[in-house]
C-alpha cells in the first residue's frame, strides 16, 4: 500500500473536449456562413426580379402608347412580369426555409455540444470522486492492519509506561513513512487516548473521546476486520485541522476475533490531499468551472477554488440519479456523480460535482 497514494494526484485531463468544442464552433461557423450565403443570394435574386417587374411595367406602358400596333409586346411585357413575380416567390421560400432549416441545425449543434460537455462533466467528477475512493480504501487497509501490531496490541492490553512509550515510538515511525496522515491515537474502551504518534507536537494523551461519533461506531465492530470511515471534519484537538478519522478495534493477541481491547484511531491529512485531487481535474479555461467534493448532505469538503470548505452547502438537483447534468435557472451547468466505492470501501455518499459558469 503506497503512502503517497493522497500526495500526488495525477491531472484528469481533458483534450478530447477541446477537440469536441473545435468542431462544434467550426460547424456554427459553417451553418452560419451558408445562411448569410442563402440570404444575401435571394437578395440578389429579388433584386433582379424587381429590375424585371420594373422593366415589364415600362413595356406595358410603351405597348399602350403603341396602341394597336403594340398589342403583343404587351402580352410578352406580361409574361415576363409574371415570370419576375414567381421567381421572386421562389427566392423568398428559398430564404425562408434555408434559414429555417440552417437555425435548425445550429440549435441541434448546440443540444449535441451542451449534451457532450454535459457528458464529459460528469466523467470528470466520476474521476474525481473515484480518485478520493481509491485513496481512502488505503485508508480502511491501513488503519486494520496497523490494530495488528504488537506495540499496539500490548499497550492496549497493559499500557504501562514502557509499553506506552513503545507504542507511541512505533506509531512514529508509522508517521514517518506514511506522511498523509497527522496522528495516530490508540484509546481504550472508554475512549482516553492512552499513546499518539506525534507526542510533542499534538498533547493528546489523556483526553477523552468517547463522545465522537467514530469513536462510538468503532467501539461496537464485530471483528478485526471491520472498520469505521469517518466524515470529514475539524478536530479540535490536531489543531483545528480538517481530517478524515479512520477506526479499527484493536483485539487481544492481535486476532480478528479476538476480545476488544482498545481502538486505533488514523486520522488522514483532508485539506492537502483533497486539494490536490480537484485542482488536478482539468475542466478547461473556457469552461469557469469549479470543481467539488460533497458529502451526504451536500456540504463542500473540497473545493477547486478553496471556498466553502465544511461550511458550504450547495443546491444540487438529483432526481433520484446517482448522476448526471442539467443547467440552473442563470445558465450555469451543473454536473454530478455519486461515489462508486472501491474494494471493500464502499464510499459514505459522498459526490464529484463540478460547476460550470454560463
Amino acid at each position: 500500500m503506497s503512502a503517497a497514494l493522497g500526495l500526488k494526484a495525477k491531472p484528469i485531463a481533458s483534450e478530447p473536449a477541446d477537440d469536441d468544442s473545435d468542431i462544434s464552433a467550426l460547424i456554427n461557423r459553417l451553418t452560419a456562413e451558408v445562411n448569410q450565403i442563402a440570404v444575401d443570394k435571394t437578395k440578389a435574386i429579388q433584386q433582379i426580379t424587381n429590375q424585371m417587374k420594373m422593366l415589364a411595367l415600362n413595356a406595358l406602358i410603351e405597348s399602350s402608347r403603341a396602341g394597336a400596333q403594340g398589342a403583343g409586346f404587351a402580352v410578352v411585357a406580361q409574361e415576363v412580369r409574371g415570370v419576375g413575380q414567381q421567381v421572386e416567390t421562389i427566392a423568398r421560400e428559398l430564404e425562408t426555409q434555408l434559414t429555417k432549416r440552417t437555425g435548425d441545425l445550429v440549435a441541434s449543434i448546440d443540444r449535441m455540444s451542451q449534451r457532450s460537455r454535459g457528458e464529459r462533466m460528469v466523467d470528470l467528477s466520476l474521476n474525481a470522486v473515484e480518485l478520493i475512493d481509491r485513496n481512502l480504501y488505503e485508508r480502511t487497509c491501513d488503519v486494520r492492519w496497523w490494530a495488528t501490531d504488537s506495540a499496539v496490541v500490548d499497550c492496549a492490553a497493559s499500557p504501562t509506561q514502557a509499553a506506552v512509550s513503545y507504542a507511541s515510538q512505533r506509531l512514529g515511525v508509522i508517521l514517518g513513512a506514511y506522511t498523509v496522515y497527522l496522528d495516530l491515537w490508540l484509546c481504550d474502551l472508554d475512549g482516553n487516548v492512552i499513546a499518539n504518534g506525534r507526542a510533542d507536537r499534538f498533547r493528546v494523551v489523556g483526553q477523552n473521546v468517547a463522545h465522537t461519533k467514530w469513536f462510538r461506531e468503532a467501539r461496537t465492530l464485530r471483528t478485526g476486520d471491520d472498520y469505521v470511515a469517518g466524515d470529514v471534519e475539524n478536530q479540535p484537538l490536531l489543531g483545528n485541522a480538517q481530517v478524515a478519522t479512520y477506526c479499527a478495534s484493536v483485539r487481544a493477541g492481535g486476532e480478528a476475533h479476538g476480545a476488544p481491547i482498545g481502538v486505533l484511531a488514523i486520522h488522514f491529512d483532508w485539506e492537502p490531499q483533497a486539494r490536490a485531487i480537484v485542482q488536478g481535474v482539468r475542466v478547461g479555461d473556457n469552461d469557469k468551472a469549479r470543481v467539488l467534493l460533497v458529502d451526504s448532505n451536500l456540504r463542500v469538503i473540497a473545493a477547486s477554488d478553496g471556498q466553502g470548505i465544511l461550511s458550504e452547502r450547495i443546491s444540487l438537483s438529483l432526481n433520484g440519479q446517482r448522476s448526471g447534468f442539467y443547467q440552473d435557472r442563470s445558465g450555469t451547468m451543473v454536473a454530478f456523480h455519486a461515489t462508486p466505492g472501491y474494494e471493500t470501501y464502499r464510499g459514505l455518499g459522498w459526490y464529484g460535482v463540478i460547476v460550470c459558469g454560463a
